[in-house]
């Protein structure tokens, strides 16, 4: 079975992996007040040019979101999502479940506009409804779409005038800044946003991501948040030490950029072939329409997600990774070539 069903399936990248060997019987306070943390932050707070930036390491993107997202907000304030947003559909509530509801807008794309977001506020106007208070975005999207500068630059314009917290999910966000449509630097990740993760999980690393807080309003105490959530990991030293590496000779980036590039020869490969897609991608996710007997024929050989079933059609999530190969597509590519 070939997988590309998502870019977390294998263990970690060998850099990585040489790097927890190395360092695996060296002692450590832990509870990420360790030398390797302070190492990886450093390098991290350098990459993104924000010294005085707060960096937390937390074991999975669930748990990020919901420790940061409980921690920013008081209890009647609430969270603006697109519908697709991860909070929205894949964490099983998480954030309701803190006390949060979302305010999920209709999205196309993935993104959502500072039309969007008016709207909401405007809807939210007296004591008797929730507060907006926190627009949570993903880059790349759910839909692996990027925003762009202009883009982010209107979203922060209209936070500033709502009284809102920008917040990005950065799962993919290797993806989103070394993808060919993207136009913003990390610098302008970190100066457009109040708080944003850097997702280690699905792009080389054994486990973890970063959360990077800019915004020195909401750092206080956050620790604190960690510890009540259950997020501060007595060896969160093994996460320093992943994103030490994966933040050396740009390795981050230079797997995210590898993801990319092979999700865009499969997507190009199927658009010659005539198959559609609702919505191109320009990182490395691709969600081509099929068949319904293709899609089934597929599944004989190949893992991916079933996004959307469609009728007679079905919507397919493919997704690319750090260590997927050129062979893995290059068969992708014939034995759909022979199917249609």
């Amino acid at each position: 079975m070939i997988g590309f069903r998502n870019d977390y399936g294998q263990g970690a990248h060998p850099d990585v992996l040489r790097a927890l060997c190395d360092t695996n019987l060296v002692r450590s306070k832990g509870y990420g007040i360790d030398a390797f943390c302070d190492d990886a932050a450093d390098k991290i707070r350098l990459e993104f040019a924000c010294p005085n930036a707060a960096v937390h390491f937390l074991p999975g993107g669930t748990l990020t979101n919901l420790t940061a997202l409980s921690a920013f907000l008081r209890p009647y304030e609430a969270v603006i999502t697109a519908h697709s947003g991860h909070i929205a559909v894949h964490e099983a509530g998480a954030i309701e479940a803190t006390g949060h509801r979302l305010l999920s807008l209709p999205s196309s794309d993935g993104k959502i506009t500072p039309t969007d977001i008016a709207v909401a506020c405007a809807e939210h106007g007296d004591e008797h409804m929730v507060i907006p208070r926190l627009v949570y975005i993903s880059n790349s999207t759910e839909l692996g779409t990027v925003y762009s500068l202009a883009e982010l630059t209107a979203l922060r314009a209209c936070c500033d005038a709502h009284h809102l917290y920008l917040y990005m999910d950065g799962a993919r966000l290797a993806h989103a800044l070394t993808s060919e449509a993207n136009d913003v630097s990390p610098a302008q990740i970190a100066s457009l946003t109040d708080a944003f993760y850097i997702g280690g999980t699905k792009n080389g690393a054994m486990f973890g991501e970063a959360l990077f807080i800019t915004n020195a309003a909401l750092m206080p105490h956050f620790r604190h948040a960690m510890k009540q959530r259950g997020a501060m990991l007595a060896k969160s030293h093994l996460m320093g030490v992943q994103f030490a590496t994966l933040f050396t000779d740009k390795l981050y980036f230079r797997l995210g950029s590898y993801a990319n590039a092979l999700a865009a020869r499969l997507q190009s490969e199927l658009l010659s072939m005539g198959i559609e897609f609702q919505t191109l991608s320009p990182t490395n996710l691709i969600f081509p329409i099929l068949d319904n007997a293709v899609v089934a024929a597929l599944a004989k050989n190949y893992d991916f997600e079933i996004w959307c079933p469609m009728g007679n059609r079905t919507m397919i999530r493919l997704v690319t990774g750090w260590a997927s190969t050129d062979a893995e597509v290059d068969k992708l590519v014939a034995d759909l070539r022979r199917m249609l």
